[in-house]
């Protein structure tokens, strides 16, 4: 009754972050499953010493589910892989309670380092299809990283990280990235720093033509009104419509909070 008692489990957390579960036999058919079982075998064999017969299970396990674990590698409760195929967990990897991985995802090293050279991932962090984790780094609790992101530095707990190298985009104390998985919908930094130097180039433009404008005003010496639709009243439309972003009317609140840090 353990093992039903242990199937049940797996299949809450399965069923929480893979809507396309249905049954308890069902997770019988996930490469995670099958790998986690072989790698909890596995793990003790590392931990007793036999580290041959420990690796000879986990390579086993690779060639059947595509995911390789090393026997090495420490994993916390409520882990998932969905699909699975061609994820990567080093030997000194520590992953924390509730975690999930995508396919293709690496937790690798970056050289010949001795010691700890693999990252550690904290409770409910989420690392997107094909992202890469790399170096004796640590991804705070809750964070989400990006599809094909690649992760050098460590991460803070609550933040978004994209990009290559990547970047952090969001920092928000209140997201808990296993009860909203979302792949896709994430801040794009270069576009939102085009967004920025777009406004800030319609603003100088717009205070260049005003100054023109006085400066011939001046040279007539007097005050009398141009005519309508002359040059001195001309704006630059750098939009998709006729609208142009005046001084008095700009406004940085859109773009302002998807300023990022440096690169991590």
């Amino acid at each position: 009754m353990g093992w039903y008692r242990e199937l049940k489990e797996t299949f809450e957390v399965y069923k929480e972050r893979d809507p396309a579960i249905r049954t308890y036999w069902d997770v019988l058919l996930y490469p995670c499953y099958r790998a986690m079982r072989t790698y909890r075998k596995a793990h003790r064999l590392w931990e007793s010493g036999h580290t041959f017969w420990a690796r000879w299970l986990s390579q086993q396990a690779a060639r059947k589910t595509g995911i390789e674990i090393h026997p090495g590698a420490r994993i916390g409760k409520g882990f998932f892989i969905d699909h699975g195929t061609g994820v990567v967990i080093g030997e000194t990897c520590e992953i924390g309670d509730n975690v999930t991985l995508y396919q293709g995802v690496t937790l690798g090293g970056t050289g010949k380092e001795q010691g700890k050279r693999h990252p550690t991932l904290e409770d409910g962090v989420m690392v997107s299809a094909g992202a890469k984790v790399l170096g004796s780094i640590t991804v705070g609790k809750n964070s989400k990283i990006g599809a094909g992101a690649v992760v050098i530095k460590p991460v803070p707990p609550n933040c978004t990280v994209v990009g290559v190298p990547g970047r952090i985009v969001r920092m928000k104390n209140q997201v808990v990235p296993r009860d909203s998985i979302d792949q896709t919908n994430l801040p794009d930094p270069i576009l939102q720093d085009m967004k920025v130097l777009q406004r800030a180039n319609n603003e100088l433009i717009n205070r260049v033509l005003t100054l023109e404008n006085e400066m011939r005003k001046l040279k007539k010496g007097k005050n009398e009104p141009e005519e309508a639709g002359g040059a001195g009243n001309e704006k630059m439309d750098l939009s998709a419509g006729e609208a142009v972003i005046k001084p008095d009317e700009r406004d940085y609140d859109e773009v302002g909070a998807c300023m990022f840090a440096d690169h991590i």
